[in-house]
Protein backbone atom coordinates (compact mmCIF):
# COMPACT_ATOMS: atom_id res chain seq x y z
CA UNK A 1 0.00 0.00 0.00
CA UNK A 2 1.16 3.70 -0.86
CA UNK A 3 0.37 6.90 -0.39
CA UNK A 4 1.98 9.73 -2.72
CA UNK A 5 1.70 13.48 -2.26
CA UNK A 6 1.74 15.05 -5.79
CA UNK A 7 -0.03 18.19 -5.81
CA UNK A 8 -1.17 21.51 -3.78
CA UNK A 9 1.90 20.50 -1.70
CA UNK A 10 3.40 23.34 0.32
CA UNK A 11 1.05 25.13 -2.39
CA UNK A 12 -2.63 26.14 -2.25
CA UNK A 13 -3.22 24.75 -5.62
CA UNK A 14 -3.29 21.65 -7.90
CA UNK A 15 -4.49 19.30 -5.76
CA UNK A 16 -3.35 15.83 -6.85
CA UNK A 17 -2.82 12.68 -4.59
CA UNK A 18 -2.41 8.98 -5.46
CA UNK A 19 -2.84 6.03 -3.62
CA UNK A 20 -2.42 2.56 -4.30
CA UNK A 21 -3.74 -0.61 -2.43
CA UNK A 22 -2.98 -3.44 -4.21
CA UNK A 23 -4.36 -3.38 -7.47
CA UNK A 24 -5.90 -0.39 -7.32
CA UNK A 25 -4.56 2.82 -8.00
CA UNK A 26 -6.74 6.32 -7.35
CA UNK A 27 -6.35 9.88 -7.73
CA UNK A 28 -8.03 12.34 -5.33
CA UNK A 29 -8.54 15.32 -7.41
CA UNK A 30 -6.18 16.51 -10.60
CA UNK A 31 -6.35 20.38 -10.32
CA UNK A 32 -4.90 23.03 -12.29
CA UNK A 33 -2.65 25.17 -10.71
CA UNK A 34 -3.72 28.92 -9.98
CA UNK A 35 -1.46 31.92 -9.67
CA UNK A 36 2.12 31.33 -9.06
CA UNK A 37 3.48 28.11 -9.37
CA UNK A 38 6.23 27.63 -6.60
CA UNK A 39 7.53 23.79 -6.33
CA UNK A 40 8.01 21.12 -9.14
CA UNK A 41 5.11 18.51 -8.65
CA UNK A 42 6.37 15.22 -9.50
CA UNK A 43 4.92 13.55 -12.15
CA UNK A 44 2.26 10.79 -11.57
CA UNK A 45 3.66 7.35 -10.74
CA UNK A 46 1.70 5.64 -13.21
CA UNK A 47 0.70 5.82 -17.08
CA UNK A 48 -2.92 7.68 -16.85
CA UNK A 49 -4.10 4.78 -18.09
CA UNK A 50 -3.37 2.62 -15.52
CA UNK A 51 -5.00 4.96 -12.92
CA UNK A 52 -8.66 2.71 -12.08
CA UNK A 53 -10.39 5.35 -9.87
CA UNK A 54 -10.90 8.95 -9.32
CA UNK A 55 -12.54 10.02 -5.90
CA UNK A 56 -13.08 14.11 -6.38
CA UNK A 57 -13.95 16.33 -3.01
CA UNK A 58 -15.75 19.18 -4.85
CA UNK A 59 -15.62 20.82 -8.83
CA UNK A 60 -13.51 23.46 -7.70
CA UNK A 61 -10.41 23.57 -11.06
CA UNK A 62 -7.80 23.19 -8.46
CA UNK A 63 -9.02 20.16 -7.68
CA UNK A 64 -10.87 18.96 -10.93
CA UNK A 65 -9.49 21.37 -13.62
CA UNK A 66 -6.79 18.54 -15.25
CA UNK A 67 -9.26 15.81 -15.53
CA UNK A 68 -10.24 15.88 -18.95
CA UNK A 69 -6.05 16.12 -19.65
CA UNK A 70 -6.34 12.42 -17.73
CA UNK A 71 -8.82 11.47 -20.07
CA UNK A 72 -6.64 12.77 -23.32
CA UNK A 73 -4.11 10.48 -22.03
CA UNK A 74 -5.90 7.54 -21.93
CA UNK A 75 -8.19 6.70 -18.35
CA UNK A 76 -10.96 5.57 -19.00
CA UNK A 77 -11.56 4.86 -15.32
CA UNK A 78 -15.02 5.55 -13.27
CA UNK A 79 -14.77 9.28 -11.19
CA UNK A 80 -16.85 9.41 -7.87
CA UNK A 81 -18.00 12.40 -6.86
CA UNK A 82 -21.48 13.54 -4.71
CA UNK A 83 -24.68 14.39 -6.77
CA UNK A 84 -24.02 18.25 -6.48
CA UNK A 85 -20.43 17.95 -7.37
CA UNK A 86 -21.44 15.68 -10.97
CA UNK A 87 -23.61 18.81 -11.63
CA UNK A 88 -20.88 21.72 -11.25
CA UNK A 89 -17.93 19.24 -13.08
CA UNK A 90 -20.72 18.97 -16.07
CA UNK A 91 -20.47 23.01 -16.57
CA UNK A 92 -16.71 24.17 -15.20
CA UNK A 93 -15.07 21.35 -17.22
CA UNK A 94 -16.63 22.21 -20.55
CA UNK A 95 -16.11 25.88 -19.22
CA UNK A 96 -12.60 25.50 -19.30
CA UNK A 97 -11.94 23.25 -22.43
CA UNK A 98 -13.78 26.39 -23.72
CA UNK A 99 -11.32 28.88 -22.25
CA UNK A 100 -8.38 26.33 -23.33
CA UNK A 101 -9.47 26.02 -27.11
CA UNK A 102 -10.23 29.77 -26.75
CA UNK A 103 -6.69 30.61 -25.80
CA UNK A 104 -4.56 28.53 -28.20
CA UNK A 105 -7.10 30.12 -30.88
CA UNK A 106 -5.88 33.40 -29.63
CA UNK A 107 -1.98 32.70 -29.65
CA UNK A 108 -2.04 30.88 -32.77
CA UNK A 109 -3.58 33.91 -34.42
CA UNK A 110 -0.89 36.15 -32.71
CA UNK A 111 1.69 33.31 -34.08
CA UNK A 112 0.35 34.18 -37.65
CA UNK A 113 1.29 37.59 -37.33
CA UNK A 114 4.58 37.63 -35.25
CA UNK A 115 7.37 35.39 -36.86
CA UNK A 116 9.16 33.28 -34.26
CA UNK A 117 5.93 32.34 -32.00
CA UNK A 118 5.39 28.91 -32.01
CA UNK A 119 2.00 27.46 -32.44
CA UNK A 120 0.13 26.50 -29.42
CA UNK A 121 -2.34 23.43 -28.74
CA UNK A 122 -4.79 23.38 -26.10
CA UNK A 123 -3.91 20.95 -22.98
CA UNK A 124 -7.20 18.77 -23.67
CA UNK A 125 -10.22 19.75 -25.95
CA UNK A 126 -13.94 20.08 -25.34
CA UNK A 127 -14.04 15.84 -27.11
CA UNK A 128 -11.82 15.70 -23.41
CA UNK A 129 -13.96 17.47 -21.05
CA UNK A 130 -16.94 15.70 -22.85
CA UNK A 131 -15.56 12.19 -22.19
CA UNK A 132 -14.88 12.96 -18.65
CA UNK A 133 -17.88 13.78 -17.36
CA UNK A 134 -19.14 10.70 -18.82
CA UNK A 135 -16.75 9.15 -16.16
CA UNK A 136 -18.55 10.94 -13.56
CA UNK A 137 -20.56 8.15 -11.24
CA UNK A 138 -22.25 10.62 -8.85
CA UNK A 139 -23.37 9.43 -5.37
CA UNK A 140 -25.40 10.91 -2.45
CA UNK A 141 -23.47 12.06 0.70
CA UNK A 142 -23.30 9.83 4.28
CA UNK A 143 -23.74 6.50 2.08
CA UNK A 144 -20.99 3.79 2.05
CA UNK A 145 -20.44 3.20 -1.42
CA UNK A 146 -17.94 -0.12 -2.91
CA UNK A 147 -15.94 0.74 -5.24
CA UNK A 148 -13.97 -2.65 -5.71
CA UNK A 149 -13.14 -5.53 -3.77
CA UNK A 150 -10.66 -3.66 -1.64
CA UNK A 151 -11.47 -0.11 -1.92
CA UNK A 152 -14.84 1.74 0.03
CA UNK A 153 -15.51 5.52 0.02
CA UNK A 154 -17.95 7.72 1.86
CA UNK A 155 -18.66 10.99 0.92
CA UNK A 156 -19.37 13.75 3.99
CA UNK A 157 -20.35 17.50 3.81
CA UNK A 158 -17.84 19.92 4.10
CA UNK A 159 -19.83 23.31 3.74
CA UNK A 160 -17.44 24.54 1.43
CA UNK A 161 -19.31 24.48 -2.16
CA UNK A 162 -22.54 22.87 -3.24
CA UNK A 163 -22.01 19.20 -3.50
CA UNK A 164 -18.36 20.00 -1.69
CA UNK A 165 -17.30 16.74 1.16
CA UNK A 166 -14.86 15.15 2.53
CA UNK A 167 -14.15 11.22 1.49
CA UNK A 168 -13.86 8.92 3.75
CA UNK A 169 -11.67 5.58 1.92
CA UNK A 170 -11.04 1.84 3.53
CA UNK A 171 -8.84 0.59 1.76
CA UNK A 172 -7.50 -2.88 2.01
CA UNK A 173 -4.32 -4.81 0.96
CA UNK A 174 -3.25 -8.84 1.72
CA UNK A 175 -6.20 -8.55 4.62
CA UNK A 176 -5.31 -5.07 6.00
CA UNK A 177 -7.64 -2.16 6.08
CA UNK A 178 -6.61 1.36 6.44
CA UNK A 179 -8.68 4.14 6.62
CA UNK A 180 -7.85 7.67 5.17
CA UNK A 181 -9.83 10.57 5.41
CA UNK A 182 -9.65 13.28 2.60
CA UNK A 183 -10.70 16.42 3.75
CA UNK A 184 -10.76 18.47 0.71
CA UNK A 185 -11.22 22.24 0.98
CA UNK A 186 -13.41 22.87 4.56
CA UNK A 187 -15.55 25.43 4.41
CA UNK A 188 -16.43 28.50 6.36
CA UNK A 189 -19.13 27.62 9.41
CA UNK A 190 -20.28 31.71 8.53
CA UNK A 191 -21.39 31.07 5.12
CA UNK A 192 -24.62 31.57 3.73
CA UNK A 193 -26.52 28.65 1.41
CA UNK A 194 -24.74 25.81 2.76
CA UNK A 195 -24.81 23.82 5.66
CA UNK A 196 -21.77 24.21 8.28
CA UNK A 197 -18.99 21.51 8.09
CA UNK A 198 -19.53 17.69 9.33
CA UNK A 199 -16.84 15.68 10.97
CA UNK A 200 -16.08 12.21 11.13
CA UNK A 201 -15.56 10.32 13.83
CA UNK A 202 -12.40 8.18 12.91
CA UNK A 203 -9.44 7.62 11.06
CA UNK A 204 -5.94 5.85 10.40
CA UNK A 205 -4.31 8.60 8.24
CA UNK A 206 -6.06 12.13 7.95
CA UNK A 207 -4.63 14.70 4.75
CA UNK A 208 -6.18 18.22 5.09
CA UNK A 209 -6.12 21.59 3.60
CA UNK A 210 -4.37 24.60 5.69
CA UNK A 211 -5.37 27.22 3.02
CA UNK A 212 -5.77 29.96 6.20
CA UNK A 213 -4.38 27.69 8.82
CA UNK A 214 -1.82 30.51 9.95
CA UNK A 215 -5.06 33.53 10.11
CA UNK A 216 -8.70 34.19 11.77
CA UNK A 217 -11.18 35.27 9.94
CA UNK A 218 -12.46 37.55 12.61
CA UNK A 219 -14.19 38.13 16.04
CA UNK A 220 -17.50 37.14 15.88
CA UNK A 221 -20.68 36.24 13.56
CA UNK A 222 -19.39 39.53 10.43
CA UNK A 223 -21.73 41.67 9.16
CA UNK A 224 -22.25 40.66 5.23
CA UNK A 225 -25.77 41.70 5.04
CA UNK A 226 -24.37 45.09 6.38
CA UNK A 227 -20.96 45.92 5.19
CA UNK A 228 -22.36 45.46 1.48
CA UNK A 229 -25.00 47.55 2.12
CA UNK A 230 -22.67 50.40 3.00
CA UNK A 231 -20.35 49.91 0.54
CA UNK A 232 -23.28 49.81 -2.30
CA UNK A 233 -24.73 53.28 -0.53
CA UNK A 234 -21.37 54.81 -0.57
CA UNK A 235 -20.43 53.93 -4.18
CA UNK A 236 -24.19 54.83 -5.76
CA UNK A 237 -24.05 57.99 -4.35
CA UNK A 238 -20.84 58.66 -5.99
CA UNK A 239 -22.84 57.66 -9.24
CA UNK A 240 -20.47 54.80 -9.62
CA UNK A 241 -20.41 50.96 -10.14
CA UNK A 242 -19.88 47.91 -7.63
CA UNK A 243 -17.54 46.19 -9.40
CA UNK A 244 -17.23 42.29 -7.95
CA UNK A 245 -14.54 39.81 -9.15
CA UNK A 246 -16.42 36.69 -7.58
CA UNK A 247 -15.85 33.26 -8.73
CA UNK A 248 -18.62 31.69 -11.11
CA UNK A 249 -19.47 28.84 -8.75
CA UNK A 250 -19.67 29.38 -5.20
CA UNK A 251 -19.34 33.18 -4.03
CA UNK A 252 -21.83 34.75 -6.70
CA UNK A 253 -24.51 32.72 -5.31
CA UNK A 254 -23.42 33.99 -2.13
CA UNK A 255 -23.16 37.40 -3.26
CA UNK A 256 -26.80 37.19 -4.54
CA UNK A 257 -28.06 35.70 -1.65
CA UNK A 258 -26.74 38.97 0.27
CA UNK A 259 -28.48 41.15 -2.20
CA UNK A 260 -31.52 39.67 -2.34
CA UNK A 261 -31.38 40.66 2.03
CA UNK A 262 -30.60 44.21 0.93
CA UNK A 263 -33.03 44.65 -1.22
CA UNK A 264 -35.88 42.99 0.89
CA UNK A 265 -34.92 44.99 3.59
CA UNK A 266 -34.41 48.25 1.39
CA UNK A 267 -30.85 48.77 3.42
CA UNK A 268 -29.40 51.20 0.41
CA UNK A 269 -31.81 54.41 0.13
CA UNK A 270 -32.91 56.19 -2.79
CA UNK A 271 -31.07 53.23 -5.12
CA UNK A 272 -34.02 50.98 -4.36
CA UNK A 273 -34.14 49.35 -7.44
CA UNK A 274 -30.44 49.41 -8.24
CA UNK A 275 -29.79 46.78 -11.07
CA UNK A 276 -27.56 43.88 -10.67
CA UNK A 277 -25.94 42.00 -13.16
CA UNK A 278 -24.66 38.29 -13.29
CA UNK A 279 -22.21 38.72 -16.14
CA UNK A 280 -20.99 35.28 -16.87
CA UNK A 281 -22.78 32.18 -18.62
CA UNK A 282 -20.98 29.85 -16.41
CA UNK A 283 -22.36 31.59 -12.99
CA UNK A 284 -25.82 31.23 -14.64
CA UNK A 285 -25.54 27.81 -15.22
CA UNK A 286 -24.61 27.05 -11.77
CA UNK A 287 -27.15 29.21 -10.23
CA UNK A 288 -29.69 27.01 -11.97
CA UNK A 289 -27.73 23.92 -10.19
CA UNK A 290 -27.89 25.45 -7.15
CA UNK A 291 -31.40 25.71 -7.14
CA UNK A 292 -31.97 21.87 -8.04
CA UNK A 293 -29.70 21.13 -5.20
CA UNK A 294 -31.20 22.87 -2.70
CA UNK A 295 -32.69 20.04 -0.72
CA UNK A 296 -29.28 18.11 -0.24
CA UNK A 297 -26.98 21.02 0.40
CA UNK A 298 -28.87 23.79 1.86
CA UNK A 299 -28.83 24.80 5.28
CA UNK A 300 -31.99 25.54 7.55
CA UNK A 301 -32.22 29.14 7.34
CA UNK A 302 -31.63 28.73 3.21
CA UNK A 303 -34.17 26.01 3.32
CA UNK A 304 -37.03 27.96 5.25
CA UNK A 305 -37.09 30.22 2.36
CA UNK A 306 -37.45 27.89 0.01
CA UNK A 307 -40.44 26.18 1.83
CA UNK A 308 -42.19 29.54 1.66
CA UNK A 309 -41.80 29.59 -2.13
CA UNK A 310 -39.16 32.18 -2.24
CA UNK A 311 -36.09 31.69 -4.17
CA UNK A 312 -33.04 32.85 -1.96
CA UNK A 313 -30.61 33.70 -4.88
CA UNK A 314 -33.55 35.33 -7.11
CA UNK A 315 -35.21 38.97 -6.35
CA UNK A 316 -36.39 41.99 -8.54
CA UNK A 317 -33.59 44.16 -10.24
CA UNK A 318 -31.37 40.56 -10.97
CA UNK A 319 -30.00 40.92 -15.06
CA UNK A 320 -28.44 37.21 -16.57
CA UNK A 321 -26.15 38.31 -18.61
CA UNK A 322 -25.47 35.08 -21.26
CA UNK A 323 -24.49 37.08 -24.36
CA UNK A 324 -21.37 39.08 -25.86
CA UNK A 325 -23.61 41.43 -26.78
CA UNK A 326 -25.45 41.53 -23.32
CA UNK A 327 -22.29 41.57 -21.83
CA UNK A 328 -21.16 44.55 -24.13
CA UNK A 329 -24.44 46.52 -23.20
CA UNK A 330 -24.17 46.82 -19.32
CA UNK A 331 -21.00 49.22 -19.65
CA UNK A 332 -23.16 51.36 -21.75
CA UNK A 333 -25.62 51.90 -19.09
CA UNK A 334 -25.31 54.91 -16.86
CA UNK A 335 -26.97 53.64 -13.68
CA UNK A 336 -25.41 52.45 -10.66
CA UNK A 337 -25.31 49.23 -10.31
CA UNK A 338 -23.44 45.90 -9.19
CA UNK A 339 -21.73 43.74 -11.64
CA UNK A 340 -20.69 40.09 -10.66
CA UNK A 341 -18.48 38.77 -13.46
CA UNK A 342 -16.03 36.34 -13.29
CA UNK A 343 -13.08 34.87 -12.82
CA UNK A 344 -13.00 35.76 -8.80
CA UNK A 345 -9.13 37.09 -9.29
CA UNK A 346 -9.50 38.71 -12.33
CA UNK A 347 -7.21 36.40 -14.53
CA UNK A 348 -9.18 35.83 -17.13
CA UNK A 349 -13.13 35.73 -18.47
CA UNK A 350 -15.36 39.20 -19.15
CA UNK A 351 -14.32 40.57 -15.86
CA UNK A 352 -10.83 41.97 -17.21
CA UNK A 353 -13.68 43.92 -19.75
CA UNK A 354 -15.60 45.43 -16.58
CA UNK A 355 -12.34 46.36 -15.02
CA UNK A 356 -10.88 48.28 -17.98
CA UNK A 357 -14.41 50.13 -17.95
CA UNK A 358 -14.70 51.04 -14.50
CA UNK A 359 -11.05 50.94 -12.80
CA UNK A 360 -10.25 54.46 -14.08
CA UNK A 361 -13.42 55.62 -12.42
CA UNK A 362 -12.72 57.36 -9.19
CA UNK A 363 -16.43 57.48 -8.22
CA UNK A 364 -16.45 53.09 -8.91
CA UNK A 365 -15.71 50.36 -6.33
CA UNK A 366 -13.52 47.29 -6.92
CA UNK A 367 -15.03 44.81 -4.40
CA UNK A 368 -12.82 41.41 -3.75
CA UNK A 369 -14.96 38.84 -2.17
CA UNK A 370 -12.85 35.58 -2.28
CA UNK A 371 -9.32 34.51 -1.69
CA UNK A 372 -6.42 36.09 -4.24
CA UNK A 373 -3.79 33.60 -4.83
CA UNK A 374 0.05 34.96 -5.43
CA UNK A 375 1.05 36.52 -8.42
CA UNK A 376 -3.24 36.72 -9.70
CA UNK A 377 -3.97 40.50 -11.03
CA UNK A 378 -6.48 40.20 -8.62
CA UNK A 379 -3.71 39.76 -5.83
CA UNK A 380 -1.79 43.10 -7.53
CA UNK A 381 -5.40 44.97 -6.83
CA UNK A 382 -5.71 44.37 -2.95
CA UNK A 383 -1.69 44.94 -2.39
CA UNK A 384 -1.88 48.37 -3.99
CA UNK A 385 -1.63 48.24 -7.83
CA UNK A 386 -1.63 51.98 -9.25
CA UNK A 387 -1.98 50.80 -13.23
CA UNK A 388 -2.97 47.44 -14.90
CA UNK A 389 -2.39 45.97 -18.05
CA UNK A 390 -5.85 45.23 -19.63
CA UNK A 391 -6.37 44.20 -23.27
CA UNK A 392 -2.79 45.94 -24.34
CA UNK A 393 -3.49 49.30 -22.51
CA UNK A 394 -2.72 50.45 -19.16
CA UNK A 395 -5.22 51.59 -17.00
CA UNK A 396 -5.02 53.55 -14.29
CA UNK A 397 -6.45 52.18 -10.64
CA UNK A 398 -8.37 55.19 -9.37
CA UNK A 399 -11.22 53.56 -8.33
CA UNK A 400 -11.59 52.19 -4.45
CA UNK A 401 -10.38 48.68 -3.67
CA UNK A 402 -12.13 47.08 -1.13
CA UNK A 403 -12.43 43.48 0.50
CA UNK A 404 -15.52 42.15 2.54
CA UNK A 405 -13.48 41.30 5.40
CA UNK A 406 -13.89 37.57 6.45
CA UNK A 407 -16.11 36.35 3.50
CA UNK A 408 -14.31 33.33 2.72
CA UNK A 409 -15.45 29.63 1.68
CA UNK A 410 -12.25 28.35 3.66
CA UNK A 411 -12.06 27.69 7.33
CA UNK A 412 -9.86 29.45 9.38
CA UNK A 413 -7.37 28.12 11.70
CA UNK A 414 -9.95 27.70 14.15
CA UNK A 415 -12.07 25.95 11.62
CA UNK A 416 -10.17 23.98 10.65
CA UNK A 417 -8.88 22.86 14.05
CA UNK A 418 -12.54 21.92 15.24
CA UNK A 419 -12.84 19.73 12.25
CA UNK A 420 -9.22 17.98 13.17
CA UNK A 421 -9.95 17.56 16.87
CA UNK A 422 -13.81 15.69 15.38
CA UNK A 423 -11.74 12.69 15.30
CA UNK A 424 -12.64 10.76 18.44
CA UNK A 425 -9.22 9.44 18.33
CA UNK A 426 -6.10 11.04 17.11
CA UNK A 427 -5.28 9.62 13.62
CA UNK A 428 -1.89 8.37 13.61
CA UNK A 429 -0.65 10.86 11.37
CA UNK A 430 -2.04 14.48 10.03
CA UNK A 431 -0.99 15.09 6.59
CA UNK A 432 -1.03 19.00 5.79
CA UNK A 433 -1.45 20.23 2.19
CA UNK A 434 -3.00 23.06 0.33
CA UNK A 435 -1.66 25.90 1.89
CA UNK A 436 1.37 27.95 1.20
CA UNK A 437 4.78 26.75 2.06
CA UNK A 438 5.02 28.69 5.50
CA UNK A 439 1.38 28.61 6.31
CA UNK A 440 1.09 24.42 6.13
CA UNK A 441 4.65 24.51 8.18
CA UNK A 442 2.90 26.56 10.80
CA UNK A 443 -0.17 24.75 10.92
CA UNK A 444 1.67 21.34 11.35
CA UNK A 445 3.91 23.06 14.54
CA UNK A 446 0.16 24.16 15.78
CA UNK A 447 -1.14 20.53 15.55
CA UNK A 448 2.26 18.89 17.07
CA UNK A 449 3.17 21.06 19.71
CA UNK A 450 -0.17 22.63 21.25
CA UNK A 451 -2.63 19.75 20.19
CA UNK A 452 -0.21 16.41 20.55
CA UNK A 453 -1.03 15.23 16.98
CA UNK A 454 1.55 13.61 14.87
CA UNK A 455 1.33 16.11 11.77
CA UNK A 456 3.49 16.35 8.30
CA UNK A 457 3.44 18.66 5.88
CA UNK A 458 5.06 16.82 2.70
CA UNK A 459 6.67 17.76 -0.50
CA UNK A 460 6.02 16.61 -3.80
CA UNK A 461 6.97 13.43 -4.63
CA UNK A 462 6.68 11.93 -1.10
CA UNK A 463 6.21 8.25 -0.29
CA UNK A 464 4.00 6.58 2.55
CA UNK A 465 3.95 2.78 3.54
CA UNK A 466 0.87 2.93 5.55
CA UNK A 467 0.84 -0.67 6.52
CA UNK A 468 4.71 -0.20 7.64
CA UNK A 469 3.65 3.24 9.18
CA UNK A 470 6.82 4.09 7.78
CA UNK A 471 8.05 6.65 4.87
CA UNK A 472 9.40 5.29 1.94
CA UNK A 473 10.74 8.80 0.94
CA UNK A 474 11.04 11.67 2.40
CA UNK A 475 10.59 14.43 -1.49
CA UNK A 476 13.31 17.63 -0.66
CA UNK A 477 11.98 20.74 -2.52
CA UNK A 478 12.36 21.54 -5.55
CA UNK A 479 11.52 25.77 -7.32
CA UNK A 480 9.88 25.45 -9.88
CA UNK A 481 11.96 26.02 -12.94
CA UNK A 482 10.12 28.59 -15.77
CA UNK A 483 10.63 26.97 -19.26
CA UNK A 484 9.65 27.80 -22.70
CA UNK A 485 7.15 25.80 -24.90
CA UNK A 486 6.95 22.40 -23.59
CA UNK A 487 7.01 20.25 -26.67
CA UNK A 488 3.67 18.15 -27.59
CA UNK A 489 2.61 15.87 -30.19
CA UNK A 490 -0.20 17.33 -32.70
CA UNK A 491 -3.60 16.36 -31.57
CA UNK A 492 -4.82 13.22 -33.26
CA UNK A 493 -1.18 12.00 -32.92
CA UNK A 494 -1.74 12.34 -29.21
CA UNK A 495 -4.97 10.44 -29.46
CA UNK A 496 -3.47 7.69 -30.75
CA UNK A 497 -0.31 7.52 -27.94
CA UNK A 498 -3.00 7.80 -25.28
CA UNK A 499 -5.40 4.82 -27.14
CA UNK A 500 -1.84 2.69 -27.14
CA UNK A 501 -1.40 3.94 -23.52
CA UNK A 502 -5.03 2.29 -22.50
CA UNK A 503 -4.74 -0.60 -24.71
CA UNK A 504 -1.13 -1.59 -22.55
CA UNK A 505 -2.84 -0.75 -19.39
CA UNK A 506 -6.05 -3.30 -20.68
CA UNK A 507 -3.18 -5.76 -21.39
CA UNK A 508 -1.51 -5.42 -18.10
CA UNK A 509 -5.01 -6.20 -16.22
CA UNK A 510 -6.08 -9.09 -18.30
CA UNK A 511 -3.55 -11.36 -16.48
CA UNK A 512 -5.71 -14.49 -14.79
CA UNK A 513 -8.22 -14.75 -17.66
CA UNK A 514 -8.77 -17.64 -19.30
CA UNK A 515 -6.54 -18.83 -21.70
CA UNK A 516 -9.07 -18.83 -24.94
CA UNK A 517 -10.20 -15.47 -23.70
CA UNK A 518 -6.51 -14.70 -24.11
CA UNK A 519 -5.51 -15.98 -26.71
CA UNK A 520 -8.12 -14.30 -29.22
CA UNK A 521 -7.44 -10.55 -27.36
CA UNK A 522 -4.00 -11.98 -28.81
CA UNK A 523 -5.33 -12.28 -32.05
CA UNK A 524 -7.13 -9.16 -32.27
CA UNK A 525 -4.19 -7.04 -31.33
CA UNK A 526 -2.29 -8.72 -33.78
CA UNK A 527 -4.30 -8.34 -36.42
CA UNK A 528 -4.58 -4.69 -36.14
CA UNK A 529 -0.61 -4.76 -35.85
CA UNK A 530 -0.29 -6.51 -39.58
CA UNK A 531 -3.21 -4.36 -40.70
CA UNK A 532 -1.21 -1.04 -39.92
CA UNK A 533 2.28 -2.40 -40.45
CA UNK A 534 1.67 -2.59 -44.03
Amino acid sequence: MRLQFIGAAHEVTGSCHYLEAGNTRILVGYGMEQGVNVFENCPLPVEESMIDYVFLTHAHIDHSGLLPLLYAKGFRGKIYATEATADLCGIMLRDCAHIQMQEAEWRNRKAKRNSGIEPHDPIYTMEDAEGTIGCIIPCPYEQKITVCDNMEIRFTDVGHLLGSSSIEVWASEEGTVKKFVFSGDIGNENQPLLKYPKTTKEADYVIMESTYGNRLHGAGHPDYVGELARILQETFDRGGNVVVPSFAVGRTQEMLYFLRIIKERNLVQNHADFPVYVDSPLAVEATGIFGRNEKSCFDEEAMALVNQGINPIAFKGLHLSITSDESIAINFDETPKVILSASGMCDAGRIRHHLKHNLWRQECTILFVGYQSVGTPGRALMEGAKQMRLFGETVDVRASIVGLAGMSGHADKNGLLRWVQGFEEKPKRVFVVHGEDSVTMDFVNCLHDEYGFEAYAPYSGTQFDPVADAFICEAAPIPFKKRGKTPVLGGVYARLVAAGQRLLAIITRSEGMANKDLSKFADQVNSLCDKWNR
